[in-house]
């Protein structure tokens, strides 16, 4: 029971086997089980970005940066038991990251103080980032229910299946010392996140299983969130000669208000309900060491895709919706210890916050190499290339980036 508790302690374990199978440390007092595992990353990353506007270069930079990849660092403390005949297991998780903002050995980042210095945000850089913190019971009988945080549903299974989860990918973030790199995110996928949750799952029926729940609702627009989000999801695996796994997703969220916080549900400003909903599809499947991944998505109101932050920038404050779209597509293949992956991606949005007719698009593409030095630490390179088309300034940008270094799992 608690090896396969464990096994759904989401993102990190299936890393781990990723990585090449690196066992928790576990304790057993009585009919408790606290297991123990973790991850620590840190890479080299070089990069140069270009921007044009109406054909014309207008800049170019480069840099180079020691952080993070698109995971932080990692501890898990899971528990787990068997009371009856329920499985319980709570789960906390901590993220630090491995970077300050000080340009100052010894000084440490100036608290209350964001990237760019602005007052009374929070700073970006050396957070503890409490990404798991929740409890759950059920059986194989009739499911799971679980309430705290946790990874969202809509858009896990994508960023669980990119191969820069092991590493850095590119993008605009990937030259600033941030907790973590973007990987992928924006460039063919949005970011699920880790979100206050009460999710129910249903059992394994051959392959088949299901996950539906209400999550925090976000006031995207306005702040009248009197219903919560919710969020679903449909996986079906397969085993055999060529395993794998499709699956469907949804996301939506109504707000009472589209007009932002020049609404107040009164007089000349009524209150005007808005909706923000996606919905996704995806495939992979592998054949000896090959492996390829397929997915799309779709929102409407959901958010700037481009960011890859779910509910940023779904409107433009006056009930118009910004549309979004996306396609991921990906390729890996294993000889011996070593994996060689390629992928592509593209979002764009149009409308909404960009204006009407305006659209921005992202797309880049990742060559990656992931070699498992043993159980524990895999060394990885990657060379990401990232354009982005802004047509409301005429404006291109081109951003190449190369990583090097090593994550580790215990």
């Amino acid at each position: 029971m608690k090896k396969s508790l464990l096994a759904q302690a989401v993102a990190l374990t299936c890393l781990a086997a990723a990585a090449g199978g690196a066992q928790a440390v576990s304790f057993t007092q009585n009919d408790v089980t606290v297991d123990i595992n973790g991850t620590i990353n840190g890479f080299y990353v070089n990069r140069e970005s270009k921007t044009s506007v109406a054909g014309t270069q207008t800049s170019k930079t480069q840099n180079s940066e020691l952080t993070n990849g698109l995971l932080p660092g990692w501890i898990n403390f899971v528990v787990t038991t068997k009371q009856g005949d329920q499985d319980i297991k709570a789960h906390f998780s901590f993220a630090p990251g491995i970077n300050d903002s000080s340009s100052v050995i010894g000084l440490p980042s100036t608290v209350g103080t964001g990237a760019g210095g602005i007052p009374g945000k929070s700073s970006p850089y050396s957070q503890i980032d409490v990404r798991q913190v929740y409890f759950q019971f059920g059986n194989n009988d009739w499911g799971t229910i679980k309430f705290g945080r946790d990874i969202g549903l809509f858009g896990q299974n994508i960023i669980l299946s990119d191969m820069t989860l092991l590493g850095v990918g590119g993008t605009s973030n990937a030259g600033i010392p941030f907790n973590t790199t973007f990987g992928m995110i924006a460039h063919g996928y949005m970011y699920t996140g880790f979100q206050a949750q009460i999710t129910y799952t249903t059992p394994n029926y051959n392959g088949l299983q299901a996950a539906a729940g209400i999550f925090q609702p976000s006031s995207f627009a306005g702040d009248q969130t009197k219903t919560p989000g919710f969020q679903a999801k449909v996986d079906y695996d397969w085993k055999g000669a060529a395993p794998g796994k499709v699956w469907g997703g949804l996301v939506t969220q109504s707000t009472s208000c589209s007009s932002g916080s020049t609404c107040d549900g009164v007089g000349a400003n009524p209150a005007k309900s808005f909706t923000a909903t996606g919905f996704e599809l995806g495939a992979k499947a592998g054949m000896n060491n090959f492996e390829a991944v397929a997915y799309t998505f779709t929102g409407k109101g959901l958010g700037l895709s481009t960011v890859g932050a779910q509910f940023f920038g779904g409107s433009d404050g006056l009930g118009n919706k910004t549309d979004s779209k996306g396609y991921f597509l990906q390729g890996t293949y294993k000889l011996d210890k070593t994996k060689f992956g390629i992928n592509f991606g593209q979002n764009k949005d149009t409308d909404g916050i960009l204006g009407a007719g305006n659209e921005r698009k992202n797309k880049a593409y990742t060559l990656g190499v992931y070699h498992s030095l043993n159980k524990f630490v895999t060394l990885v390179g990657e060379l990401n290339q990232e354009k982005i088309d802004i047509s409301a300034s005429d404006t291109e940008i081109k951003n190449r980036t190369l990583s090097a270094g090593a994550i580790m799992f215990f």
